[in-house]
């Protein structure tokens, strides 16, 4: 059987906040904290990692949207957005902070899943985007590096380019080091012998 999906509540009505618990129970969720201000489930989100945090747009100390943006900043947990409120300015607002999904209250409990899933379903996708972006950029700049050691060695030792790939390709392989690492040094090289 899967782990059960931990939640933190954040809602500052208390009868609500109990109502919602039990939902999610029931709905198979493990509630892992609940809090009745912004600030308390921010807290709670840094401390016990869920996988979800629904919180309600206006709250004490700390306002649902303020919190959503700590929370989103911390990058671990999918954020739904629970509010009376529907102006175009709060959806745009949450939206920016990395919320997730919107629910509108009094949430319909047939409502809460589906909006937990998918939050859930957007915030892995964009954490794997996220990575795969970081990734990219990693090839990219390694490219570059390589590109730039060739162009070094073709003007130091005359070679052409697939003469200058070879020679990065073989010193790598001598000295069991990427091929980036080795342009790195190269490059290195070069700009200590340009600062003398």
């Amino acid at each position: 059987m899967s782990e059960r999906t931990r939640i933190v509540l954040a809602e500052d009505e208390s009868l609500i906040r109990i109502d919602l618990e039990e939902i999610l129970t029931e709905l198979g969720y493990d509630v892992v904290g609940a809090a009745a201000d912004g600030a308390t489930a921010v807290r709670l989100v840094q401390e016990l990692r869920p996988d979800v945090a629904l919180i309600d747009i206006k709250m004490p100390v700390l306002d649902g949207l303020s919190a959503a943006e700590q929370i989103s900043a911390i990058g671990d947990t999918a954020i739904v957005m629970l509010t009376a409120f529907s102006q175009p300015e709060l959806v745009d607002r949450a939206n920016a902070a990395g919320v997730m999904a919107f629910l509108v209250k009094p949430v319909d409990p047939t409502d809460l899943r589906p909006a937990i899933e998918i939050a859930r379903a957007r915030f892995a996708e964009r954490a794997s985007l996220t990575a795969e972006l970081g990734g990219l950029a990693e090839k990219l700049a390694a490219r570059k590096a390589i590109e730039r050691a060739k162009g070094i060695l073709q003007t130091r030792f005359g070679l052409d380019e697939p003469a200058s790939f070879r020679w990065l390709q073989k010193a790598a392989m001598d000295r069991r080091m990427s091929m980036d690492a080795v342009a790195a040094a190269v490059i290195a090289d070069a700009e200590g012998d340009a600062s003398t």
